[in-house]
């Protein structure tokens, strides 16, 4: 008799504490997120308090650990004041009213003013973009910065680190940053920081999972970006990591699977912009506060064809900017375009104001295309993504799929490309995806084109990926299954859960 009443006394209790999550759960989760996160952390809550609940104790927070929040504000008003004598962009320059709103919204938000920058030139072709950098590597005499997401040393990337200990054998000083869990399930892995430390690299992991080193945070935050700063006179941006193009996985190797990148090569003060968001992230890791006489203050373009000098604004954005620079980027510029509006990205998961933005310009009459890959290489982003084509296409865009089992990741927009750049074209590049993950859990590092040739070979480029693509149409894609539908919109709400 008694143990029925421990029985009863304890699903009594369990069914007390069941609902008594679910309550605070409604009150206090909502705070703060847009509606779709809150939904898809309620639903987890609510369907299985027991499992969602400690999943939001430990990834749910908008917000990163005190020291990196306290670092990131104060490197940012740091930049605000040193970059305050410089005006939001070079009075030379002929900029147009919007893109020059749009310049003033990015510097509000990051506190770096749009600048001169040459063009040396996109680097689309995986191998020979490492094979560029490495040779630039040859050429430091000062210091190399490097940053990157993925990094691995491989046949395919040899080149590049012989090239960081060549540059460390004649007196240049290399830093390393490469994210540990981006990093961390590739072969070679548990040698690398070995290896780098015996070629006098100087390295540290970013965004470390380190609790015996009491160093906590949420495990799901990462730092995509990539960059490569050589002297603070010439830089490297864009898309691709420090590893080979099917990032050495059994089944991308079994399947000819290759990822598809680009990088674009600068030089000029658009590349001290570049060395001030390495600075904060070496300090963010080290805890040393890199020497600014090390870095030019503002290094002159040296003579060049009329060109190749582009207005470009770099837009940091992370878990320690609240505002989302690059999602209001690149939603200021989905608003800007009149006529044509190219989308490459090869995670496009939008939030609702993005998505609003994207059909809103269908609606108005812009032609819009969108370019990704044909099968995807992560199961739930890929249906999470595909969940919004229907919408899409019933609103008129235009879904250009790469040819797999190639993974288009270049990542850029364009608006109005055909228009005279500084009038009306306007585009970006970079880090960044288009997806909630960028925009709220990612360090990403995104490029404003407001003027110059970068906008016109990133448009050739595009026509590039075009011939190697399909058009998927909306009669094709009413005919997937129900199961397809039903996976999809699940993994749709997944994709909403930071």
């Amino acid at each position: 008799m008694n143990w029925h009443i421990d029985i009863a006394n304890w699903q009594t209790i369990g069914l007390i504490i069941d609902y008594s999550i679910k309550i605070i759960a409604i009150g206090f989760v909502p705070e703060g997120r847009r509606p779709s996160s809150s939904t898809a952390w309620l639903l987890a809550i609510l369907l299985l308090p027991f499992v969602g609940l400690p999943l939001f104790l430990l990834m749910g927070s908008p917000y990163i650990n005190r020291r990196r929040h306290k670092v990131q504000l104060e490197a940012l008003a740091e930049i605000h004041e040193k970059q305050d004598s410089i005006p939001d962009f070079p009075p030379h320059a002929k900029i147009n009213d919007e893109l020059e709103s749009m310049i003033r919204l990015n510097r509000t938000l990051t506190g770096l003013p749009a600048v001169t920058g040459i063009n040396h030139g996109l680097l689309p072709e995986y191998e020979a973009s490492i094979m560029r950098m490495a040779h630039a590597v040859d050429e430091a005499q000062h210091y190399v910065h490097v940053e990157i997401y993925i990094v691995a040393w491989d046949d395919t990337t040899d080149v590049f680190f012989r090239a960081l200990e060549r540059a460390v054998q004649r007196g240049v000083k290399v830093r390393l940053l490469f994210d540990q869990v981006g990093s961390w399930k590739y072969p070679g892995y548990r040698k690398l920081g070995k290896r780098l430390s015996a070629i006098g690299v100087e390295w540290y992991l970013m965004l470390p999972l380190q609790p015996w080193r009491w160093r906590f945070r949420r495990p799901d935050l990462r730092n995509h970006r990539k960059m490569l700063i050589i002297d603070g006179k010439l830089g490297f941006m864009g898309s691709q990591n420090m590893i080979d193009s099917s990032y050495l996985l059994k089944g991308n190797i079994e399947a000819g699977r290759h990822w598809k990148d680009v990088m674009v090569e600068l030089s000029g003060p658009v590349v001290s912009a570049m060395d001030v968001v390495f600075a904060v992230d070496w300090y963010l890791e080290s805890e040393e506060l890199l020497d600014s006489a090390e870095r030019p203050p503002n290094p002159q373009l040296p003579e060049h064809n009329k060109s190749d000098v582009n207005v470009l604004q770099l837009v940091p954005s992370g878990p320690g900017y609240t505002t989302e620079p690059n999602l209001r980027l690149f939603n200021s510029i989905i608003h800007h375009a009149k006529e044509r509006l190219v989308m490459c990205s090869p995670y496009f998961i939008p939030d609702e104001s993005m998505m609003e933005a994207v059909t809103s310009a269908c609606y108005r009459g812009v032609e819009v295309e969108l370019y990704v890959s044909e099968k995807g290489d992560q199961f739930m982003v890929s249906h999470a993504q595909s969940s919004y084509y229907q919408a899409l296409l019933e609103a008129g865009v235009k879904i250009y799929r790469y040819a797999a089992p190639t993974v288009l990741h270049s990542k850029y927009v364009l608006a109005d490309p055909e228009r005279e750049a500084g009038g009306g074209a306007v585009g970006a590049m970079g880090s960044s995806n288009m997806d909630m993950r960028s925009f709220g859990l990612n360090y990403e590092v995104t490029l404003l084109m407001a003027r110059g040739n970068l906008i016109d070979q990133l448009t050739q480029l595009t026509e590039e990926y075009k011939q190697s693509s399909t058009v998927l149409t909306l009669d094709e894609w009413n005919q997937r299954g129900i199961v397809r539908r039903y996976v999809d919109n699940i993994m749709r709400l997944t994709s909403a859960l930071q």
